[in-house]
């Protein structure tokens, strides 16, 4: 068995979407004073690797904690688009994987991005899905769809439509994934649970794939 880390490392000053805060990690228990540590943490629901709830978006959307525990574990095969330089991912690039689909719970669109974590370009003109493709994708039986950019929507989107449409069929969002290089497979078993916050709009989570060699 074969686990892969597809999760960005949480810390003070690292990356996060534009009009958002970074997370403050704050040292409030010592070993040298109270003989023990102990940390406060404050950050957006969205930060760094996280998933959005149908909720992030509708306003009757379903919150993460209605969700059952196994929404967040499923069969999840991976899709390479990180060497066409595309910018749009629409339906005609989706179309060919149309069985492979069929046969996941998860899918992971994996466009190279995240090699410019850390960088300003990150957050510019990242690769995205458009509507067409999101409608055709919302009709299969998937509890998500992850992505190693900031966002499913392209960064100037307005009116999140691509999310809207996903999330109206309680299809997570899986946003800023990493590390799909070291996947070796096209087919594994992705985790992706969040914290278990009341009415969590979002959460961080820990993303692992699975492979059984």
């Amino acid at each position: 068995m074969k686990v892969t880390d597809l999760t960005h490392v949480i810390y003070s000053d690292m990356p996060v979407f534009p009009g958002t805060e970074q997370p403050i990690l704050e040292k409030v228990k010592t070993l040298e004073n109270e003989g023990y540590r102990e940390a406060k943490i404050s950050m957006y629901s969205h930060t760094g690797t996280h998933i959005d709830a149908p909720a992030h978006m509708l306003s009757q959307g379903p919150c993460l904690d209605d969700l059952a525990v196994e929404h967040y574990i499923g069969k999840a095969a991976i899709l390479d688009f990180s060497t066409g330089g595309m910018e749009l991912i629409d339906l005609a690039s989706l179309k060919p994987y149309e069985e492979k689909i069929k046969k996941v719970e998860f899918l992971i669109i994996k466009t190279g991005w995240s090699k410019y974590w850390g960088d300003k370009k990150y957050f510019e003109d990242f690769p995205s899905l458009n509507e067409e493709a999101a409608k055709w994708l919302s009709e299969f039986n998937l509890k998500g769809i992850g992505v190693d950019t900031a966002s499913i929507d392209a960064i100037k989107s307005t009116t999140f439509a691509v999310h809207k449409i996903l999330l109206q069929k309680n299809i997570l969002i899986i946003e800023n994934l990493t590390n799909l290089d070291s996947l070796g497979k096209e087919h594994f078993v992705l985790s992706v649970l969040p914290l278990k916050n009341k009415n969590a709009d979002g959460s961080p989570v820990r993303a692992v794939s699975i492979e059984h060699l």
